[in-house]
């Protein structure tokens, strides 16, 4: 495999509604310039991927609840992480995060807002779109179209 500087992790459960907006992102993500990996549940298990990279840019993807609008996306700083109300995983996204920013030059968290975290396969429209802004974004490296969430 040749290394990569621009790696892609997209995070969540398809079997709980929009909590799995950061695979289907990963999913349909297809860009020669980055290396897109759904992680499902388990981000951890994808850890030694980015340490063998060390890419330039890591982004990792997420459903957060922020109390923003369904389908509302900001960048969530490292520090504010661990204060918001993440999906749930096998590990804390923060201590997940601290590990890997030592592997990377520059870190981006996208947080996005779901409707619907329930038992259910179907993604709600909302949230869906977001993921199309998204990818339009990541292929671009336009991150400064996104706001950052505030306290």
């Amino acid at each position: 495999m040749n290394s990569k500087k621009y790696i892609l992790m997209g995070i969540g459960n398809m079997l709980r509604a929009d909590d799995g907006i950061g695979s289907i992102i990963a999913q349909n993500f297809k860009d020669r310039d980055w290396l897109s990996m759904d992680c499902g549940v388990v981000p951890e298990n994808f850890t030694s991927i980015v340490k063998k990279n060390r890419p330039n840019l890591l982004v990792l993807i997420d459903a957060v609840e922020m109390g923003l609008k369904s389908g509302e996306f900001r960048i969530i700083p490292p520090d504010r992480i661990s204060a918001l109300h993440l999906t749930t995983h096998s590990m804390p996204l923060s201590f997940l995060i601290s590990y890997l920013e030592e592997y990377t030059r520059k870190f981006i968290f996208i947080g996005i807002q779901p409707k619907i975290i329930d038992y259910s396969y179907f993604i709600s429209p909302e949230v869906l779109k977001t993921s199309e802004k998204i990818i339009k974004i990541l292929k671009d490296k336009n991150f400064k179209l996104i706001k950052t969430i505030q306290d």
